[in-house]
């Protein structure tokens, strides 16, 4: 007789969701920290807020570039 094959027990995928810095989003962009900051208050960038300090999703980075992509394509 033949066995079944052998379950395999497989880890749900979390998604991981990593924050960045002003500085490293300045360093990735390479715009001013005034630059930045003008993004994230006119919400053109999203970011959360953790108690004083302020971080930006990795996504939302992504997503701000996808957009601003697509904004020079249509032009």
């Amino acid at each position: 007789m033949i066995s079944p094959p052998p379950t395999v027990l497989r880890k749900e995928a979390t998604p991981v969701l990593d924050l960045l810095t002003v500085p490293q989003v300045m360093a990735r962009l390479q715009l001013g920290r005034s630059a930045v900051y003008d993004l994230l208050r006119t919400g053109q960038l999203a970011s959360i807020t953790l108690g004083r300090a302020r971080r930006i999703p990795t996504h939302a980075l992504t997503d701000f570039i996808h957009a601003r992509l697509e904004q020079e394509a249509a032009a």
